[in-house]
């Protein structure tokens, strides 16, 4: 098992990135990571090892040579075959996306920080309801409002990638094996669909390479959202608990 041997800095001349990283990192996405390392700092070391070899952090090594940074912090690693940091490189692009947001709650910590005058656009993430944007008194339901965006990585994705179907058929093996009557299992069939767990990233890189009309179909099963007017008159959408609070204010 691989450890960590100790954290430096290294000078960016020195790393060496792997020449077959599969993970894109756009110009949009470079200029976030520099937006990032200006506010924050380089928080997240590179991980490398003895050799230099760069084996996470190519899209902040990228942004850190952008901003002229001589050097960055490095973490070592030890103890990890030619076969294993190869794989691990993967691991680490890949496993981070197969996680998912709760949409909700990042609208709230938004919300919260925007009200403190925080410039949230270094998050990555894109919402704008300032002061200067809210409606009049007499008119609170029209503001300012973007909707945190997904920017597609460009990978590839199956129909099997986009849904986790584990425990709805567990349920449906369930509901078969009862002895309810046919019309009450037809009904708990239908409210099995529930528990279809959607991977809404991977959706959205199915949509970007999918035709016309199965994009149209995806936009109307509200699997993804373009146009979010369409998608609140729709039903699909619903405006966020802090815009909520604005239109209460403006109807008391």
């Amino acid at each position: 098992m691989a450890k960590i041997a100790n954290v430096q800095e290294v000078a960016v001349d020195k790393l060496r990135p792997y020449e077959k990283n599969s993970k894109i990192h756009g110009p949009e996405q470079i200029e976030k990571l520099k937006n990032s390392i200006t506010e924050f700092g380089f928080l997240t070391p590179c991980l490398i090892d003895r050799d230099y070899n760069l084996i996470a952090g190519h899209g902040r090594l990228t942004a850190a040579k952008e901003l002229g940074m001589k050097t960055v912090p490095c973490v070592f690693i030890d103890g990890l075959s030619e076969e294993q940091r190869r794989a691990y490189i993967l691991a680490d692009n890949r496993l981070g996306e197969l996680g998912e947001w709760d949409m909700s709650l990042v609208n709230e910590e938004l919300i919260d920080l925007q009200g403190m005058g925080f410039d949230t656009s270094v998050t990555g993430f894109e919402f704008d309801f300032s002061d200067s944007d809210l409606p009049p008194a007499d008119n609170p339901y029209t503001g300012k409002v973007k909707i945190p965006q997904y920017e597609p990585q460009g990978y590839i994705v199956s129909i099997d990638d986009m849904v986790d179907r584990e425990k709805y058929l567990t349920l449906i093996h369930e509901i078969d094996e009862s002895g309810v009557s046919e019309d009450e299992k037809k009904f708990l069939r239908l409210a099995a669909a529930r528990h279809l767990v959607f991977n809404y990233k991977n959706i959205a890189e199915y949509y970007c390479e999918a035709g016309p009309e199965m994009q149209s179909l995806m936009e109307k099963s509200a699997l993804v959202i373009i146009d979010i007017g369409d998608a609140i008159a729709e039903g699909f959408a619903t405006l966020s608990a802090g815009i909520e609070e604005l239109q209460d204010e403006g109807e008391a």
